[in-house]
């Protein structure tokens, strides 16, 4: 019996090594990491390097490597270039293992409860886990979040459902953040309510919310208000704004603005 529960443990472990070393190979080197490279048959090649400031390593015979922003597996290939290249290495095969996460940042911008700057502490760090850092998202943070970095060389602009994340079963949309990325939470959409209301004012538009559900979020007509007079002042694409007449079951969109007339009986 021990002897199979030693074997169970001994699978998972390595289960899990192998999960964690997948999801480490996609982390990308930033200044400040330090990683350790190994060349299959050439041991006197093995190093342990900083990636600079200026996002390059040196290493053997090659000398400076530009790595910065680079996965793991691109750098790998790059290195091994530069050696079969160079004639210094026919075949080389490169293993390459971050030793240390140095100054790998992300920030976190807008209605977030800590906005600043926040280090990568490990290879595998979720948007999730940087909202985390930063305090969370205000009340009058918006749901959606915008992520902007680099992938592959290329600038990215994500948007990102943030209950939707919360809701995926696999968890795909809660993606990875890499260095230098920035993640800016924008204010949340807002109607306006005023007149003959309990609690006129600013309002947070939720999510399919109806005329109904913003009139109750103000409380409802006072005793002189009717809700046949309620009018929606709503702009429309070139920007003039419109006058509109709503039935309670129609969406309210962001920057309505409405009002609640006095009943004249």
């Amino acid at each position: 019996m021990r002897t199979i529960l030693g074997l169970l443990i001994l699978l998972l472990g390595l289960a899990q090594g192998a999960q964690a070393q997948s999801q480490g190979r996609e982390y990308t080197l930033g200044a400040g990491d330090v990683v350790r490279i190994s060349v299959f048959q050439n041991p006197d090649l093995t190093t342990e390097t900083r990636v600079s400031e200026a996002g390059a390593l040196t290493f053997p015979l090659v000398g400076s490597v530009p790595v910065g922003g680079l996965s793991i597996p691109a750098a790998e290939q790059k290195l091994a270039a530069m050696l079969r290249e160079g004639g210094f290495v026919l075949q080389p095969q490169i293993n390459m293992l971050v030793v240390k996460i140095g100054g790998s940042q992300v920030s976190v911008l807008g209605n977030v409860n800590r906005p600043g700057r926040y280090p990568l502490e490990t290879l595998n760090s979720r948007v999730s886990d940087v909202l985390a850092l930063a305090g969370g998202i205000t009340q009058i943070g918006s749901d959606t979040v915008i992520l902007t970095g680099i992938r592959a060389g290329k600038p990215v602009r994500l948007e990102i459902d943030v209950p939707a994340m919360f809701q995926d079963a696999k968890g795909d949309s809660d993606i990875a953040v890499h260095p230098g990325d920035a993640i800016y939470v924008h204010r949340a959409p807002m109607f306006y309510i005023y007149g003959e209301v309990q609690r006129p004012g600013a309002y947070r538009v939720e999510r399919d919310m109806t005329v109904m559900q913003a009139l109750a979020q103000g409380g409802g007509p006072t005793l002189r208000g009717t809700e046949r007079g309620l009018r929606i002042h709503r702009k429309d694409g070139s920007g003039k704004v419109q006058e509109l007449q709503p039935e309670m079951i129609d969406k309210v969109l962001t920057d309505d603005v409405l009002y609640v007339k006095e009943s004249l009986f």
